[in-house]
């Protein structure tokens, strides 16, 4: 338990500041995941849509610091990477 009124204040944004993070960083995982799935799928410009909506949804968490920036750069990497594989095989 805190000692004292800074640390309990501290304690109580902390809270705060984690429960909005979590909402943030849960969203952004389903982003990514939907647009994974798609680009596996055969439906390649649904599957551009959910890629072009992952990587704004990373951006955002990264602006918001809720993720670091270069975990963004990596997964919005290595998704691209996924996407233009599977753009490829199916030309």
């Amino acid at each position: 338990m805190p000692k004292t009124k800074t640390a309990e204040k501290s304690a109580r944004s902390a809270a705060r500041k984690a429960e909005r993070n979590k909402a943030i960083r849960s969203s952004t995982r389903t982003d990514v995941a939907k647009a994974e799935k798609l680009v596996t799928g055969k439906k390649s410009e649904d599957a551009q849509a959910a890629v072009v909506q992952a990587i704004s949804s990373l951006d955002k968490a990264a602006r918001k610091k809720v993720i670091h920036r270069n975990t963004a750069a990596r997964k919005k990497s290595r998704l691209m990477k996924k996407l233009n594989a599977s753009n490829k095989k199916a030309s």
